[in-house]
């Protein structure tokens, strides 16, 4: 186990996760309304881990075949964290935005709140960019090392749902406040412009 690369994974996938989103809204709401939160969090974070372990596993095997690739994939990437470094650090230096919740809705059988989290976490072509591609392509920096760097990317994803879910109600108040959010899309912007340095130093 590389610890530097598995903190490495797990910053990385924390990095993206906590962006604001409708997944993160989603398992908000169910963790206030302590609706089928284990559940939730257990859809959002297993179809994460899954996604993680086809890029890492995948994207390596697929750059052999394809060797332009990987190098098209790494400029790429960087430049798509470049680009969301800026777009977060413009969101706390402007953006009013915060994390809300609407808990007054029916309370939902476990069914159909499955199919709404399968759908807001499957049907959003985002999530494949930032776990099987952008994901996959970082840890191909680590050919020695990929599965400390899933396992810990995979880590931040459970940690992060879970604590979200769980903690709601302990979260709520702080991140209602368009002041918390500022500082960490900051320290997004800061994260994403280190890993894009990274890829493009090939180091």
């Amino acid at each position: 186990m590389d610890i530097a690369v598995f903190f490495t994974g797990m910053m990385m996938s924390l990095s993206l996760i906590v962006a604001i989103g409708a997944q993160n809204a989603f398992v908000l709401r169910q963790g206030l309304r302590g609706e089928h939160v284990l559940a939730v969090c257990l859809t959002c974070a297993v179809s994460d881990a899954i996604l993680i372990t086809v890029g890492v596993t995948s994207f390596h095997t697929v750059s052999e075949w394809l060797p332009w690739l990987e190098p098209v994939m790494r400029y790429g990437g960087a430049a798509f964290l470049i680009w969301y470094g800026v777009k977060s650090l413009l969101s706390a230096l402007r953006s009013n935005e915060a994390l809300a919740a609407d808990s007054s809705l029916p309370m939902t059988d476990l069914f159909r709140t499955l199919i709404a989290c399968l759908a807001i976490t499957w049907l959003n072509p985002h999530v494949y960019l930032d776990t099987v591609v952008l994901l996959g392509t970082i840890s191909t920096q680590f050919t020695d090392s990929q599965g400390s760097f899933a396992i810990g990317a995979i880590l931040g994803s459970f940690v992060f749902f879970f604590a979200l879910g769980y903690g709601a109600t302990k979260l709520r108040p702080m991140f209602e406040r368009p002041a918390a959010w500022r500082v960490l899309e900051t320290l997004i912007a800061l994260v994403m412009w280190l890993i894009a340095f990274k890829l493009l130093a090939g180091t």
